[in-house]
């Protein structure tokens, strides 16, 4: 085996290690991907319930008029600071320990209604949504997880109320979404009592104004020459504690305290260590999956502020003697606004609701959540700007702020390159190990208990392949979207199968086709939420005496839209330009000089 074969069997390793090793049960994504439809999880539409959503109205109520009385965007914006009152107010109406326990200062709120309050922030100003989100969906959501009950009691009631602020610290220099690559080192003390971390953090979130940071480095595993990550919560008056950047200024959500910090020589207790020592990246991929699910909400609220500003704009501006929603590549792109605010709201609604009801692996959902949402909020913003115009590129109006701030969500809590491959290659494992058991079973007939496996494993991806499952809608109206949404997941499963088949192991490393296999799913996976919301409102409407909903025909563009894409994107595993492109890019890349 030469080096780099070396190298593949040991990133395989460690993967399989990290991502693999708890409950198996077959989730909703990888469903998709085995050619199942796994209904129970999306449908039907999952609704909070009813005691809840007093209280969660309750709390909406009291945080729109704290918004609307406080918070400034322009401000924040202008000023690079969300001001202390802002923060203080926040907390005072629960929004900084909206989910952490009632027990510890906190609301007690479901995931599901979370969202919704991130979803309102996000409606008016990032900066503010990104810090909620950077203290409590992030900042405080390890120590809710993965605290005992000591550390809970220290920390969490100051951290709940607003008080104290949260701050979660991966990122490195080499440490981005190569998360497993933190270089950041805690050495033992000799008497064991505590750790010495040394290191730098830089890009993080609430750094310059966190009382507590949940902060990864690397230490050793004993009996070996190894090292793991291990999660700690550290304070800034730990004597070495640098902050070497307060606030990095930057292009957008510019209220934000980004900041740089170094840890020399800082001893930090072992008792302020989070989980388990050497699981700290298990940690930080758990609590990402939190973040991602709210980063979700907050880019679907400020969606529909694109679809308010685009249809005040296009009712009210004239040119040519007509208003500008006369115009039809006008309405084509409110059209296009609409559908894409109710698809990402429904996946976001789904999505939490897999946490909310306690499933185990939704890792593929919060990957699939937060690349499509902040790829279509991105289209959104495109979108109104041009209905804008000129006026949308001045600083008078909230577009060119929105724009700005925007652009940071498709590389934050996980590059969106990086999760594309993520989502097709964790999703083509279970199909994959499955023809990798019929294969080997072929090169070695006689190998011990191989041919049941291997007979299990052609019985799943034959009936997959002969099967179209069917997708249990209660409203007659959308029989056909159904049907269509099946024979899309059928054909889906035989593209994978194929791909898999074809390319075997080098499918690795070949991310133009990982791509498209992840844009098919995730566009599957849109269009099963919207699916399930549209259908839940019909039968609601129908049972008070209506034939149709307001949203009816945003759904209804969204799901022939998302049919559409994703036969394309089938149709190019086969068909496309791969070669021609790859050719292209290692042409320029290789002449000096560029």
């Amino acid at each position: 085996m030469n080096k780099l074969d070396a190298q593949r069997q040991k990133e395989i390793q460690q993967a399989e290690e990290l991502l693999f090793a708890g409950p198996q049960a077959l989730g909703f994504a990888k469903g998709l991907f085995q050619g199942h439809f796994v209904a129970d999880w999306v449908m039907p539409y999952p609704r909070i319930p009813a005691a809840q959503q007093v209280e969660l109205d309750g709390a909406l109520n009291e945080l729109h008029q704290f918004l609307d009385e406080h918070l400034d965007p322009a401000e924040i914006d202008r000023k690079a600071d969300i001001p202390r009152s802002v923060i203080d107010g926040l907390g005072r109406v629960g929004v900084l320990g909206m989910t952490a326990p009632k027990e510890y200062g906190g609301r007690g709120f479901s995931q599901m209604a979370n969202c919704r309050i991130l979803e309102e922030i996000g409606r008016r100003c990032a900066s503010t949504s990104v810090f909620v989100n950077a203290h409590h969906s992030i900042g405080i959501r390890a120590l809710l997880l993965f605290g005992t009950h000591e550390q809970k009691q220290r920390w969490l009631p100051k951290l709940s109320t607003g008080e104290q602020l949260g701050a979660f610290a991966l990122t490195e220099k080499e440490a981005g979404s190569d998360a497993a690559n933190v270089q950041m080192q805690a050495r033992p003390s000799e008497d064991g009592s505590h750790f010495i971390l040394n290191g730098e953090k830089r890009y993080i979130t609430n750094a310059a104004i966190a009382d507590v940071l949940t902060v990864m480095a690397r230490t050793p595993v004993p009996g070996s020459d190894k090292t793991a990550i291990t999660a700690f919560l550290v304070t800034p008056e730990m004597p070495g504690f640098e902050m070497l950047e307060a606030r990095m200024p930057k292009m957008g959500i510019r209220g934000t305290a980004t900041g740089r910090f170094a840890l020399r020589d800082v001893k930090v207790p072992k008792e302020n260590i989070l989980g388990q020592p050497g699981k700290g990246l298990k940690v930080a991929l758990t609590v990402l999956d939190f973040g991602r699910t709210t980063f979700g909400a907050c880019c679907t609220g400020a969606a529909k502020t694109c679809l308010r500003l685009a249809i005040e704009h296009a009712n009210t501006r004239r040119q040519f003697n007509k208003t500008l929603g006369n115009f039809h590549l006008v309405q084509k792109k409110i059209a296009r606004i609409a559908a894409g605010a109710y698809a990402m709201e429904a996946m976001t609604t789904i999505t939490a609701s897999l946490i909310d009801r306690g499933l185990e692996d939704y890792m593929l959902e919060t990957a699939m959540l937060k690349v499509f949402t902040t790829e279509r909020l991105w289209e959104c913003i495109n979108d109104v700007f041009q209905i804008y115009g000129g006026s949308a590129y001045f600083v008078d109006r909230p577009l060119e702020r929105m724009m700005r701030d925007a652009r940071i969500n498709q590389i934050g809590e996980g590059a969106n390159e990086v999760l594309t491959s993520f989502i097709a290659l964790v999703g083509m494992r279970g199909p994959g190990m499955e023809f990798k058991e019929i294969y080997d079973t072929m090169m070695k007939p006689t190998r011990e208990r191989g041919f049941a496996k291997a007979w299990t494993a052609g019985k799943h991806r034959l009936g997959a392949t002969v099967r179209v499952p069917e997708i249990p809608v209660r409203s007659a109206q959308l029989r056909w979207f159904a049907n269509e949404l099946g024979r899309l997941i059928w054909r889906f499963n035989v593209a994978v199968n194929r791909a898999l088949i074809t390319y075997r192991e080098p499918i690795l490393d070949m991310q133009l086709v990982q791509e498209r296999i992840a844009n098919a799913v995730m566009d599957l996976f849109a269009a099963t939420c919207v699916l399930s919301r549209h259908d839940a409102e019909l039968q609601f409407a129908q049972r008070n005496g209506n034939s149709s909903t307001p949203d009816r025909f945003a759904a209804d563009l969204f799901l022939r839209q998302s049919f559409r894409r994703i036969r394309s994107f089938l149709t190019g595993l086969t068909n496309n330009d791969d070669k021609s492109v790859l050719a292209t890019a290692n042409s320029i890349l290789s002449k000096p000089g560029n």
